[in-house]
Formats: structure tokens, C-alpha cells, sequence
């Protein structure tokens, strides 16, 4: 029997790859000779780089950039197992969890970090880069990174805008020179996980929908999704592209648009990206079962959530699919209308919040729940 294992990660508990081993040795209680084929999964959100690289036998990089306000932080990145792609979390140099509750100001905050890592990973050898823009500090529609990719942002002067620059000093944007940046950009593919569809400015644009949780008053969203409809208008004049109302331009304060006008980025839902970054189509070749999962399992899993792609896959290969969960709510069972298989969750017994993702007791609890789900897979009629 051939048994691909396709999780999330159980957020704070295990990793997705974590979860294959667990899952694995529970099964292999009942089939020790099954052939299982471990392919962890994301959703291009927090975890992407770690499932990526661990299902493609990637390596890790670890580089100091300068983070969202400019200090410095030590932000990884992944280099998967073909040696020419690269993985890049952008909150791991520029995220909102980088930033005391006290500091958080989208006016002064910046992506120059991730443009960083960006460079780190072309120098590398990357010829195609994941961007995952999830969980941001930032609102300078992607300056920042620009900047530190060598773009010139000048102003009405002709003075290059404060390297490093953030939501504020858009409004000061009267120019962009593309002359000095670095030309292994046009060379590279730039593949770009967004599940928003967030225009760039408005009322439903990166400054009023989520600049308040990254610290905007009222009066500063104002001031911010103007500076970001300035930011359009030079681009569209510049650059020759209108990013203001593409879905997904204002993810993540905008770096979605400055991605699509500076590197030539694709944006994709980013469950797609990662089942066609490890292949799972191929890995579920012949494949008589697949099981998923994730820390929780709700109605919403099926719209973009990392179980969503392993299913969709399960019927493009035509074996069934079994779901794995830490927990899983009542709704649960409307899944089923989208193609999930059988629902599990590992606690079988009352336990606090913390027992349950205790790493120990978590793997425990996987393997067992995998190795009765299989059990009872075996067993159907």
C-alpha cells in the first residue's frame, strides 16, 4: 500500500515534517512494510520555508538584515532541494511580531529587510524566489524592499528618498529610476503567496484594513492610503503598470503591488505554490491514500488552508484522502461537500490546551490517531 503524507504544521506544537514522522510511526505499527511518502505541507504563511525545505531536502540560510525598524535581525530563509529555488518569509525580516507593541508606527516601518534577503538568496544563485508576504509590519507598498534592491526613489527635488523608507515618505515619491537596480531581477521568477484580494488604497486597501492593528490611528490611515495612492500613480506613470486595484496589491501593506512592479512577481494563492514547489502530484502518483491535516479544522480549511491542497489533489489521482487535526469543529462535517474524507482528532481524552500541544504528547496522540485512521481505511467494506 502507498500512503502519502501531505500535514500542515500543528502551529506551536509540531512541525509539518514532525507531523509525517509521527503520523509514519503510527501507521507502520499496523503496515510496517506500507511505502510512505512524506511531502510536509504550508500554505505560503507562517512555516513555508521550514515545509519547503524539509520536503524538498533543501538548507537553511540564516543572514543579518536590517528589520522593520531598521535594527538588525537575524532572518532565515530556504534554499530547496533543486539549489536554484529560494524561500522567503517576508515576516521573518519584517513582521509585525518584530516590533514591541509600544514601537508599532506602518508610517516609519519598512521592508528593506526583505528586499535583504532577497538579494542574499540572488546571490546564491536563486533563479526563482518564493515570496510568502504574509503577517507584516509594513505600509510602504514594498519601498523598502525596492530600495534595497538598488531602485532609486527620488522626490520632487530629485533627492533620493531616506534608504530604508517607510509608508510616510510615499507621499514624497515624485520619481522612480530603475537604471540602478539590480539587473538580476529581470532574470528571475518571482512567485508570490498571496490569499487576499485587497486592493492597494481605499476602503478596502492595505493602510485602512490592516494598518490599524500595525499601529495607525484614524488620522494616520488617512495620511498612509494617500501616500500609497501617490506610490500608484508614480508607478503607473513610471513603470508603465497600474497596481492600484489589483487583488492582492495591498497585501501586506502594499508589498504585494511593489512586488508585481519591481520584480515581475506573479501573485498565486499560496497552497498552489507549495503543492507545485514539492510536487505533490507526482509524489501522489499510484498513491492508494493521502493524509492531511492541520492544528485545527474548520469549514474555513477548504478556502486557500494547507489541507485543501492535498485533497484536491486526492481526487485529481483518484485515491480517497483522510484528515488529521488537533481539533476538529462541529462545521466540520460541511467538508465533506468539498471532497475532505474522514475527520480525526488526535485527542481522545479531556486535556488542557497546553497538554494537547505539548510536543511529546502531541506526537504521541498523532501517531496513534494515524495508526487507527489507517485501521480503519483497511477495514472499510
Amino acid at each position: 500500500m502507498k500512503i502519502v503524507l501531505a500535514p500542515d504544521s500543528f502551529k506551536g506544537s509540531l512541525t509539518a515534517a514532525q507531523v509525517c514522522a509521527a503520523m509514519e510511526e503510527g501507521i507502520r505499527r499496523y503496515l510496517p512494510d506500507a511505502d510512505i511518502v512524506s511531502a510536509p505541507m504550508a500554505d505560503g504563511g507562517e512555516g513555508t520555508v521550514q515545509s519547503l525545505v524539509d520536503a524538498t531536502g533543501g538548507t537553511f540560510i540564516t543572514e543579518q538584515v536590517h528589520g522593520p525598524l531598521g535594527e538588525p535581525v537575524e532572518a532565515r530563509f530556504g534554499i530547496l532541494g533543486d539549489g536554484s529555488t529560494a524561500v522567503i518569509e517576508m515576516a521573518a525580516a519584517s513582521g509585525l511580531p518584530l516590533v514591541p507593541d509600544d514601537r508599532r508606527d506602518p508610517s516609519r516601518t519598512t521592508t528593506y529587510g526583505t528586499g535583504q534577503l532577497i538579494k542574499a538568496a540572488l546571490e546564491r544563485g536563486a533563479d526563482t524566489i518564493i515570496v510568502g508576504i504574509g503577517g507584516s509590519a509594513t505600509n510602504d507598498a514594498g519601498a523598502g524592499m525596492a530600495q534595497a534592491l538598488g531602485v532609486t526613489l527620488l522626490d520632487a527635488e530629485g533627492n533620493p528618498l531616506p534608504s530604508g523608507c517607510g509608508g510616510r515618505e510615499l507621499a514624497n515619491l515624485h520619481r522612480i529610476d530603475l537604471s540602478t537596480m539590480d539587473p538580476r531581477i529581470a532574470q528571475t521568477r518571482f512567485r508570490v503567496a498571496c490569499d487576499v484580494d485587497n486592493p492597494l488604497d481605499g476602503e478596502r486597501g492595505a493602510a485602512y484594513i490592516y494598518g490599524p492593528q500595525k499601529g495607525a490611528d484614524p488620522e494616520m490611515v488617512v495620511q498612509l492610503d494617500a501616500a500609497l495612492r501617490t506610490f500608484a500613480e508614480v508607478v503607473k506613470r513610471d513603470l508603465g503598470l497600474d497596481v492600484a486595484h489589483i487583488p492582492g496589491a495591498g497585501a501586506a501593506g502594499g508589498l504585494g503591488a511593489g512586488l508585481m512592479a519591481f520584480c515581475g512577481a506573479k501573485l498565486e494563492p499560496g497552497v498552489d505554490i507549495v503543492l507545485d514547489a514539492i510536487d505533490l502530484a507526482g509524489k501522489s502518483q499510484g498513491a492508494d491514500l493521502i493524509i492531511t491535516g492541520e492544528g485545527a479544522i474548520n469549514y474555513q480549511t477548504a478556502f486557500g488552508k494547507a489541507p485543501s491542497g492535498p485533497v484536491r489533489i486526492s481526487r485529481q489521482v483518484g485515491c480517497p484522502n483522510i484528515v488529521i487535526a488537533g481539533g476538529v469543529d462541529l462545521d466540520a462535517n460541511q467538508l465533506h461537500e468539498k471532497g475532505f474524507g474522514p475527520l480525526f482528532s488526535i485527542c481522545n481524552t479531556a486535556m488542557s490546551l497546553s497538554e494537547a500541544m505539548d510536543t511529546g504528547n502531541a506526537h504521541r496522540m498523532v501517531a496513534l490517531c494515524a495508526e487507527e485512521a489507517v485501521r480503519c481505511f483497511c477495514l472499510r467494506g
